[in-house]
């Protein structure tokens, strides 16, 4: 299941493609309701701290969500998971909008984040698998891109929206969309009967290698020194470098554009490189953090480093998630559920620590400098997995058959029938494990180095 034709990437297939319209809707809901608060809290009639409940409530949900449900659902088809949690994100959606009770429209967001951290755990298996060893990374950069799109469109937008229609108008577009693409899910993706029942044994055995917690603690870290710096770029911007608040909407959008590009340029050079794409983004990121918290006072270096940090600090995410689905073998659920979890867990810690750093003496500088100590401490892990050669003549790890055989079907609904047929033909005169025959193009490569 080679991705590349001759020396140029294969296109990933187009469920890949699929599922990141889904984490476009994921990342949409999650993000918009801080342009929505207002609105929130006065027809709901509870104070603003009350309404960023709604927030907190969300990315709790996340963080214990994604691993429960990623066991939970574990015996179940992918394709009917899938479309299971896209329908429940969209009931939770259609009961936020018709509730008038703060509670249970509280009680909603814990109930689509919960679908949001199964349909990405879920997903991310489907579309490395469908992609195949040698473009995981450039696959989970297309489902982190939909994310991305969401910040630089889906939230403006719903936001624009809500203060059109009212806060309920973005969850009943939201909720009719998720019902749209649970359809189209269910049209594209190919059941998996052929994959053998999962075992939860082997999901908490994945565990015990140490490269998967060196993987999930630098996502928790960097996640969590960008993060930090983001929560409060709006005060750094205005009140330290003296950029007019009308601009600042401006200048996010170019660091959401900036973080596009990371994680697509980042997916892309992690297939081939996995650690130095890493250990590079990271110490540039460091940089960028530290420039940012002592040139931020001229306001052309703050936005230029502000669109930076979108880059250098997404760059490393796609190819920290393939990393850690790689390490975990055959039995990737439970660690790609984690692989959802992390990155909030430094969120949440990094904004918090962020908040303290902002009401001490270091006022707009204390954010940025958190970010920077925590992209420092990203280097310690990455450097750790670097000096185990945790990538290096490694043998590419032993997919399930059952995951193997489901990734086929994805790539092979994509392409046209006669192309089935004849990779059919191809499979009954003799495999060789997806490489070509010594004669045509010598020896297979360890492509997963």
């Amino acid at each position: 299941m080679s991705s590349t034709t001759g020396n140029r990437p294969r296109k990933l297939p187009f469920v890949v493609l699929v599922l990141s319209a889904g984490t476009f809707l994921m990342g949409t809901t999650e993000f918009v309701i801080a342009g929505l608060l207002p609105e929130i809290a006065d027809d709901l009639n509870v104070s603003l701290p009350q309404a960023g409940l709604l927030i907190t409530a969300f990315a709790v949900g996340m963080i214990v969500g994604a691993p429960v449900m990623a066991v939970a659902t574990l015996r179940l088809p992918r394709r009917s998971t899938l479309i299971l949690a896209l329908v429940v994100f969209a009931l939770g959606h259609l009961v936020a909008a018709l509730s008038s009770s703060f509670a249970l429209v509280l009680a909603a967001r814990v109930v689509t984040a919960l679908a949001t951290g199964t349909f990405w755990c879920v997903g991310a298996v489907v579309a490395t698998n469908a992609a195949g060893p040698t473009a995981t990374s450039r696959a989970l950069g297309m489902l982190l891109g939909g994310l991305t799109v969401a910040t630089v469109a889906g939230v403006p937008l719903g936001a624009w929206l809500g203060q059109l229609s009212g806060w309920r108008g973005p969850f009943w577009v939201l909720a009719a969309l998720s019902a749209g693409a649970a359809a189209v899910i269910g049209r594209y993706i190919p059941a998996d009967e052929r994959r053998e029942a999962p075992s939860v044994r082997a999901e908490f055995a994945a565990l015990r290698d140490v490269r998967v917690w060196l993987t999930l603690s630098s996502m928790t870290l960097l996640m969590g020194g960008v993060l930090a710096t983001y929560t409060y770029i709006s005060p750094l911007l205005t009140e330290r470098a003296g950029i007019p608040a009308g601009a600042v909407p401006m200048v996010l959008t170019g660091y959401g554009l900036g973080a596009l590009l990371g994680t697509t340029v980042g997916g892309r050079l992690g297939d081939r490189r996995p650690l130095a794409t890493l250990i590079v983004s990271a110490a540039l990121t460091t940089l960028v953090l530290l420039l940012l918290t002592l040139l931020s006072p001229n306001p052309v270096a703050a936005v230029v480093l502000v669109i930076l940090l979108g880059m250098t600090g997404f760059a490393p995410t796609p190819v920290l998630g393939a990393l850690a689905l790689r390490f975990s073998g055959s039995a990737p659920n439970l660690v790609s559920g984690l692989s959802g979890s992390a990155p909030n867990v430094g969120i949440a810690i990094g904004s918090w620590t962020a908040g303290i750093a902002l009401t001490s003496p270091l006022r707009q500088a204390g954010p940025p400098l958190v970010g920077t100590v925590a992209a420092v401490l990203t280097l310690v892990p990455l450097t750790a997995l670097a000096l185990m050669r945790a990538t290096r003549s490694e043998t590419p790890p032993p997919r399930a058959a059952a995951d193997q055989s489901v990734g086929d079907g994805l790539q092979d609904d994509a392409r046209p029938r006669p192309a089935r047929a004849a990779s059919a033909a191809r499979s009954a005169g003799g495999s060789d494990g997806g490489c070509r025959s010594g004669r045509e193009s010598g020896p297979c490569r360890d492509s997963g180095s």
